[in-house]
Formats: C-alpha cells, structure tokens, sequence
C-alpha cells in the first residue's frame, strides 16, 4: 500500500522557456484507503505535477478514492474525458487491498494478465524462497499494457492507453516518473512569476480582477499568508507567452504602484 512522507510547503515556480503550441493536460487519480482517513499524507502529487510542468504538461485534475472497484473504475472513465493522460498512485502491491491492476483492466476493457516480462524481472529479483505467489501478484497488468520501470524494487508499474499505473510509494513513483516523463508528448510550457505584496487580499481583490480581465491568456492566482504575524498576498502570474505574461506582470506592477502596495520580492524569470 501507499507509504508517503510529510508534503513540502511550497511548490517551486515554474520557470522553463515556453515552447509554443497548446499545452497537454494530465489528472492524477490516487488510490488508497490510508490517504482518506489521514493516516498517510499523499505527496505524489506534487512530485507528478513538478515533473510534467517541465514538459508543457499540466495537471488540472486531483481525485482521491478508496480502494473500492467500482469506484476506481467510475474514476478512471472521468478523468480520461477530461485530461490527455492520467496517472494512478497505490495499489499495486502484494496484498489482498492491492487492486488497482484489476480495476484498471477493467475500466479499459481488457482482462488481466500475469505480464510475462514483469514474471521474468520478479522471479529474476527474488530468491526462489522469497518469490510468493502475493509477490507474482504484482507482475499482474491489464493485457496489452506497456510496462513502466522500477528501478527501485523492480516491480513494475503498466501503461494502457491514457492511464499510467504507478506505486504509491514516493521514492519508486517518483523513479517511475522519471521513465515516464521522457515517452510523453508535450506542449507549451508554463511559466510563472510571484510577486509577494505586504497588505491584505482583500485590500487589491478588486484591482487585482481587473488585471485579470486585461489579460485573459494569462492565469492570476492570489494566495494569502501571513509573514512575522502581518498579513501578505502571494500573486502568482502563469502563462504560456513570454511576451503576454511580460505585459501582464507590468499591468499588475503599476496597478500596486499606484495603491502604494509594497512588493517585498519577486520569484521567476
């Protein structure tokens, strides 16, 4: 099952050239009773969507579900409408609540199969005393599935299709990832910019929709904290055009300019 460790606090901006054309989305499906009652805290999902945004891959869609079949399925047909790939973390281990092989299979229609390079790399990792049944288990994949690398502990993930079967243990996703990223198509990479104000969201919410309505190809975030006990507002521009992310960043900058709004630092290229 999904073991993960405490999530950071920040997700770093995204700073890589933009590279023109449409961007491809993905949708993150994770699957695992231990993530809904709180036992586990899930940061494969920050890791995923770090390593997509490099690649003009952006992730518009998180959906956490039990591991329940029917509920694994219903959520697999959901998110293949919405987004150009999909990536499921957990349950594809050796244990009896390990059943996102068979969910998978059937959400695509296919049966399942004990994959036979998946059976060679078990049986080649494993002593003979050490390779149980539980174990083959996990050479189990939906038919006509493309195995993902696993560098970490050689049971591998699946693709099929859309979907990209990972584990949900971050150190092996996170490697799984790495194998992944590289076979996927890209588009136009996003970047962003953050300006830290001092003050009070609501104080700019106003002006701040009216940038945003100035400049509708560019994605403005508003995200409030407090630094030393006083209140601040992390804005955060995103976009795929250098040149309209540019004039958007200047709007906002004169709009705070002239509410006499200090900007404390600035992040991004």
């Amino acid at each position: 099952m999904t073991d993960t460790t405490p999530a950071e606090t920040t997700i770093p901006a995204e700073t890589s050239p933009a590279t023109g054309g449409a961007s491809r989305t993905a949708a993150v499906l994770v699957i695992g009773n231990e993530i809904l009652s709180g036992r586990t805290q899930d940061v494969n999902v920050r890791m995923i969507a770090t390593k997509l945004a490099p690649a003009g891959i952006r992730l518009i869609e998180v959906r956490v579900v039990p591991d329940v079949e029917a509920e694994i399925i219903d959520a697999i047909h959901a998110l293949e409408a919405k987004a150009d790939y999909v990536f499921t973390t957990g349950g594809i281990g050796p244990t009896h609540d390990d059943i996102t092989a068979e969910a998978v299979s059937k959400a695509m229609g296919v049966p399942l199969i004990r994959h036979p390079e998946a059976e060679r790399r078990l049986k080649a990792y494993y002593p003979p005393d050490k390779l149980t049944e539980a174990r083959l288990r996990m050479a189990n994949t939906a038919e006509g599935a493309t195995l993902i690398d696993n560098p970490v502990s050689i049971a591998p993930g699946f693709r099929i299709g859309k979907v990209h079967v990972l584990a949900g243990v971050p150190q092996i996703a996170a490697a799984m990832m790495d194998n992944v990223v590289p076979t996927l198509e890209g588009g136009a990479v996003t970047r962003a910019v953050t300006l830290v104000v001092d003050g009070a969201e609501g104080e700019i919410a106003q002006r701040l929709g009216e940038v945003q309505d100035r400049h509708p190809t560019v994605e403005i975030g508003s995200y409030p904290a407090f630094r030393g006990g006083k209140p601040s507002v992390s804005l955060v521009l995103r976009g795929t055009d250098d040149t309209q992310l540019a004039a958007a960043e200047a709007d906002l900058c004169a709009v705070l300019a002239e509410m006499a709004v200090p900007v404390l630092f600035r992040e991004g290229n």
